[in-house]
């Protein structure tokens, strides 16, 4: 294959191609961020007595927000205070999304990137270095996530130190019926997962296989109908196939990567044999990870 000779350039000391320009090229097409099925909610979005926030994104089928700031050269901390700060402000008036703050930059420092690293894991940040690239055709910009938020554990991470409940918590938190559908997704476990058994959590019923918590399905029994979550990545043929048998499906989790089904006591029965597989697949999954 033929090489072709590429040069960078400095978009800071460029005579014409300018921040206005780098909006531009990502709003046309947000994919090159590489933060997933985004598209472009806001720009230049004011925030009253705090300037103006460069570039608002959303997940296109999710609960996702991402509030962008851009700077050519290299970060400085007024650019990290702004981010931030535009960060707090959308996620205070919206909190029915998920935000996450996102750095971009063409030269992200050490420095800078050690004091971002000291807000991550309270403050979901991510930063991107922003690189321009001279072709034959024109200039292209190639963007390299350099932090990404902190990864959240898994659900069982930390179930053993979590507050430990009983079948009577959820009884009388939810129904004695919806624990009893509970019960019957647990008996479909039982012949590709063997030793299954309920732990009842504050928050939430888990799931252990041979006496250890293996949550690649969790339950919420509510008062009239049980919502089960399934561990599994979210997928265009997944997502045709669960259309298709016309189950209750509630808003993909993405932060915790689940599907989420509410189930009355008619869908266990007929969707029996679609509900088994899934729970297979998520638990084939989970062992292999």
């Amino acid at each position: 294959m033929k090489h072709i000779k590429v040069s960078s350039v400095d978009l800071k000391s460029h005579p014409d191609l300018n921040e206005v320009w780098v909006h531009s090229v990502i709003a046309e097409d947000p994919s090159i961020l590489a933060l997933g099925d985004v598209i472009v909610k806001d720009r230049e979005r004011i925030q009253p007595g705090a300037g103006r926030l460069d570039l608002m994104l959303q997940d296109a089928d999710g609960p996702g927000r991402y509030e962008v700031e851009i700077q050519l050269g290299p970060t400085d901390p007024s650019h990290i205070i702004r981010t931030i700060e535009y960060w707090d402000r959308e996620r205070k008036r919206y909190p029915q999304y998920e935000h996450t703050a996102v750095i971009i930059a063409e030269d992200i420092t050490s420095r800078f990137l050690n004091v971002i690293g000291l807000f991550n894991g309270t403050i979901p940040i991510m930063a991107l270095q922003m690189k321009a690239v001279e072709m034959p055709g024109g200039v292209g910009l190639i963007f390299t996530k350099v932090m990404d938020t902190l990864q959240l554990g898994l659900v069982d991470d930390d179930e053993e130190e979590s507050e430990p409940m009983d079948r009577a918590y959820w009884e009388s938190r939810a129904s004695t019926k919806t624990v009893k559908l509970a019960e019957q997704v647990l008996e479909f476990c039982r012949p590709f997962a063997g030793s299954v058994e309920f732990s009842f959590n504050k928050h939430y019923i888990g799931i252990w296989v041979d006496g250890k918590a293996c949550n690649f399905a969790t339950l919420r029994p509510r008062k009239n109908a049980l919502v089960l979550h399934i561990k599994l990545p979210k997928e265009a043929g997944l997502d045709a196939r669960l259309e298709q048998h016309e189950l209750d499906l509630l808003e993909y989790d993405r932060r915790w990567k689940n599907y989420r089904v509410r189930l009355s006591s008619g869908d266990i029965g007929k969707h029996e044999g679609l509900l088994k597989e899934l729970l297979k697949l998520a638990y084939d999954r989970r062992k292999s990870s």
